[in-house]
């Protein structure tokens, strides 16, 4: 009878760990699947910004240090590669960093582009300012979706009794996307 209880409790706690460990390989996958969407839309944005600078360029000759540095922006932020098994709060906060140097440099050259009649009624231009527009809004929408599967994960991977099976096989939290640095500041407006 005795020898029943314990393949019993055995058979539980095994079953125990595989699902823990399963449910935690699915969410750690989700996490990865959330990374990869969001760096997809900065790419997507990094794609678009070498049409934009032309336009611009095409108008703005005398603009080379905005130009220049919506490019040196555009050239850091991609050399930054950085993958799901590399999620660390120091290293997202580098490529945070780099994306929010670009941010700021379109801003910039968007600015310029006020200055310039001609240029903000180019269909050429309004298309890609239209673009950018979108993926910012696509870039939002994909960091919130990683911040919510990293939630999820976190969750399951702190939760007693599943943390021990998470400290057993390596299953380590993942950091969040936060707001950039300043983001608590209203920005001025001048006209």
């Amino acid at each position: 009878m005795k020898k029943w209880i314990w393949i019993g409790v055995v058979a539980v706690v095994a079953l125990f760990f595989y699902v823990k460990y399963n449910g935690f390989v699915n969410k750690e996958e989700r996490v990865r699947s959330a990374w990869s969407n969001v760096e997809t839309q900065y790419q997507r944005r990094a794609d678009l910004i070498p049409n934009l600078v032309s336009t611009v360029k095409g108008y703005a000759e005398h603009e080379s240090q905005t130009l220049n540095e919506v490019t040196e922006a555009r050239t850091r932020a991609t050399s930054i590669n950085l993958s799901a098994e590399d999620l660390t709060p120091e290293r997202l906060a580098e490529y945070q960093q780099a994306q929010a140097g670009v941010r700021s440099a379109l801003g910039r050259l968007i600015a310029v582009a006020e200055n310039y009649p001609d240029l903000k009624a180019n269909r050429n231009f309004l298309e890609l300012q239209a673009q950018l527009e979108g993926t910012e809004n696509r870039i939002t929408v994909a960091r919130q979706d990683f911040n919510r599967a990293a939630e999820t994960y976190n969750r399951a991977v702190r939760r007693f009794p599943a943390n021990l099976v998470a400290g057993l096989f390596g299953f380590e939290r993942k950091p969040y996307f936060e707001a950039s640095e300043g983001a608590e500041r209203v920005p001025q407006v001048q006209f």
